[in-house]
């Protein structure tokens, strides 16, 4: 079993995620340059304040933050931080790798080999039959990851118990089981497997949290395996978070003349490996991501230094040159330095700053975008 966090530093792990304006890239950024959590949260009204915001972000209190461990240790659940003992290493590896993750059941197989499989909810019964019996043979080698929706999900879970173990990814706090009458389905996942979510105790799913849902989903496992997606698919989400994190990325055939089909036909058409069995699927299967060296999979996280390296110098002018040069479009980090003629620690700690103050938003892949509200 992994060791135990410190309850302190745990405690502020989840107040600085739990505090107004931080998601996930800017966490991860305030923890390279603080190297604590208790080091950032003291720097976070300093740095918001210096971006141009009028009043501090509301920072998460410990009696909120130790409420929230409370409600999940007595549903039977535990929370996982990134760089910590027991974070799933592959998604660890994602640049907007959830900070914390609630996990009920064996937290252990967030670590395992995995495959995911999603789909349509409204998919046919014939897709569905396909789905419960590739998950039940991928099953018998490795976990089997999927999201807990109707249709596709559904299938993928009940045939991966049948032979072995399953992960759901849910967009729901772990006390809010979706859809309804999956709610035997998550128990007997519970039981025999895991559930995971990054959303806070008692968060009702909305639309705006499956795309993230999704990430995890992509970033738990080696490959993806998509069976009918509609072309507006969020299934199709899953399968680009996953090619763009180095994950192979599957497909099951399916009929020209069901539009249900033609999500997945395309991804074929695009590069994507047909699958029609789970050897098509486990003989592919590379055993990291083809794009992160061998050794990064492996890595645990290192004791940090006892004290931060000193704040880069920031010219007068730099917040406002850096914003000068950003628009709502994404723009690359690399490029920014280019333009502005700053050096990378100045900028860094500029975008840092404007991110705090709600103006600026850190994007996966090294981008940052102008908010509506800064325009």
């Amino acid at each position: 079993m992994p060791a135990t966090p410190d309850p302190a530093d745990a405690l502020d792990r989840l107040r600085l995620i739990r505090t107004e304006g931080i998601g996930p890239v800017t966490y991860r950024r305030l923890l390279e340059r603080y190297l604590t959590p208790a080091a950032a949260l003291d720097a976070v009204p300093q740095l918001a304040r210096a971006g141009g915001r009028p009043a501090p972000p509301v920072v998460s209190t410990r009696e909120a933050a130790a409420h929230e461990i409370e409600q999940t240790r007595r549903l039977g659940g535990r929370l996982l931080f990134l760089g910590t003992p027991g974070y799933p290493p592959l998604l660890a590896l994602l640049d907007d790798a959830p900070p914390c993750l609630a996990v009920l059941g064996d937290p252990a197989l967030l670590s395992a080999s995995a495959v995911a499989m999603v789909g349509g909810r409204n998919a046919s019964s014939n897709g569905q039959r396909i789905a419960e019996a590739l998950a039940g043979d991928l099953a018998r080698s490795v976990v089997v990851v999927s999201g807990l929706a109707r249709g596709i999900d559904t299938a993928a879970h009940v045939g991966a118990m049948r032979t072995g173990r399953t992960v759901a990814a849910v967009a729901g706090g772990l006390d809010q089981p979706y859809p309804e009458e999956n709610v035997a389905l998550q128990n007997q996942i519970v039981a025999n497997g895991a559930v995971v979510t990054e959303a806070p105790f008692g968060t009702a799913p909305q639309a705006r949290h499956f795309p993230r849902r999704n990430r995890i989903i992509a970033g738990l496992s080696l490959g993806v395996v998509v069976v009918e997606a509609a072309l507006r698919s969020g299934s199709l989400i899953t399968a680009r978070i996953a090619q763009e994190a180095g994950r192979e990325v599957f497909a099951v055939p399916g009929s020209p003349l069901d539009p249900r089909a033609r999500g997945g036909n395309d991804l074929i058409r695009q590069g994507a490996l047909m699958a029609e069995t789970a050897e098509d699927v486990l003989g592919t299967l590379p055993a990291f991501p083809t794009a992160v060296p061998h050794g990064m999979v492996a890595e645990q996280p290192q004791e940090a230094p006892l004290t931060p390296p000193d704040a880069p110098a920031i010219p007068p002018d730099a917040r406002q040159t850096v914003l000068a040069l950003l628009s709502a479009a994404p723009t690359a980090v690399d490029d920014l330095v280019r333009r502005c003629q700053l050096s990378p620690s100045a900028v860094a700690a500029v975008l840092l700053e404007l991110e705090l103050a709600g103006r600026v938003e850190a994007l996966p892949g090294g981008c940052v975008t102008l908010l509506a509200a800064a325009l």
